[in-house]
């Protein structure tokens, strides 16, 4: 089955009782027994949901796994698989992380014991490195959030498998349909799904699939006891959402295309974050690993009163956090989604105050370029 025709037909089609041609929104918290544990597979909606059900056996079939996951929001995904860990474990993060996953693995999961070491995960050099005597996994970003750093996955996987860790890898910028990281030997996949997968602003949710029984069953009795579940509303959102996802990621890599290289040529701009160049420096991976280079563009502008004037003057792109929605949106990950991470960690990635993070939408690409074009005069 090809990709697109995968994205209408895959996990659960329809509903087989009524006929109807979507899977139906099971609202509903219980259900009916028959006797004491006999059921119809179903007994309470924290544990198993037929929309949530359906959602998370189309994303197992759009990353090629044993079996997908679905929570009420990306960080409840990170945090559910983080929690395979236990206290006194350690595992090596990109640097380049979202803002989100920096916060909560050095705030919060730190509490409980858990340690972490961010370095380059680009240069699998420094992930071999950094592997302790206690490291149990390795969470990659890729591309990452938000200097669009590529990761070599297989690299990665084979070090990971050499040492016996896990390879988690967030999937988020390119989707299961530029990039599938169970077919490059990661273990586990996620997603902060409120973005591409949602694809139209409309929903918080995250996703997760594993390649393996015994994770699956791990990481159900995480999810189980924990509670961090995903609505059956949303699931019905993202299994709509998931039947353009392959249309939308064509549609707005073109785009990106089209704004890269306007950038490229703009006299204001300093640098041009952005895989799908030759120049970058992991082009060559970015190619190797994945079909689509994403609708996800960086670039500097030099300082934080040059952002200030743009944001000013900008029509077409919408200031806001999130991503990967049908229209623009744009950002200042300095102030926004990397506003968690300390100034001189910032600084030190290349995280200035005059880098701007676009989310290129499927408007026409004219006018997501004169936009631009007008924002940027005399910036």
């Amino acid at each position: 089955m090809k990709r697109k025709t995968k994205m209408i037909h895959g996990g659960i089609v329809g509903d087989e009782h009524t006929g109807a041609v979507t899977v139906p929104i099971y609202q509903v918290s219980t259900y009916k027994q028959e006797a004491v544990g006999k059921h119809k597979g179903y007994e309470y909606s924290r544990t198993g949901n037929p929309t949530r059900f359906a959602l998370e056996e189309l994303v197992k079939d759009l990353e090629g796994g044993e079996k997908g996951f679905a929570f009420g929001s990306g960080m409840a995904a990170i945090t559910a698989v983080m929690m395979l860990l236990n206290s006194g474990d350690h595992v090596i993060l990109t640097d380049d992380v979202y803002g989100g996953t920096y916060r909560v693995m050095t705030k919060v999961l730190n509490r409980l014991g858990i340690e972490s070491t961010f370095v380059d995960t680009s240069s699998l050099e420094e992930i071999k490195n950094a592997i302790q005597a206690n490291t149990k996994a390795i969470y990659i970003e890729t591309p990452t959030n938000p200097l669009l750093k590529i990761t070599d996955i297989e690299g990665a996987a084979t070090l990971a498998k050499e040492h016996q860790l896990l390879t988690i890898v967030d999937n988020t910028f390119s989707t299961p349909y530029w990039q599938q990281p169970l077919s490059l030997g990661a273990d586990i996949v996620l997603h902060s799904a409120t973005k591409y997968i949602g694809g139209h602003s409309d929903v918080v949710a995250g996703l997760v699939v594993v390649n393996s029984k015994a994770l699956a069953e791990e990481l159900h009795f995480i999810q189980n006891s924990t509670g961090g579940v995903l609505g059956p509303q949303d699931s019905w959102l993202l299994m709509r959402g998931i039947k353009t996802l392959g249309l939308r990621m064509e549609a707005t890599e073109q785009n990106a295309h089209a704004i890269v290289t306007f950038l490229q040529e703009h006299p204001s701009v300093k640098t041009v974050y952005y895989p799908g160049l030759e120049s970058h420096p992991n082009y060559a991976v970015a190619k190797k690993q994945a079909e689509g280079f994403g609708g996800m563009i960086s670039f500097d502008v030099g300082s934080e009163e040059k952002v200030d004037q743009l944001l000013q003057k900008i029509k077409y792109f919408t200031l806001a956090e999130s991503l990967g929605a049908v229209e623009s949106l744009i950002s200042v990950p300095a102030k926004m989604t990397h506003a968690s991470i300390p100034k001189e960690r910032r600084e030190e990635l290349g995280i200035t105050d005059g880098l701007v993070r676009i989310s290129v939408g499927i408007e026409d690409v004219e006018d997501l370029i004169d936009d631009l074009k007008q924002a940027l005069a005399d910036s």
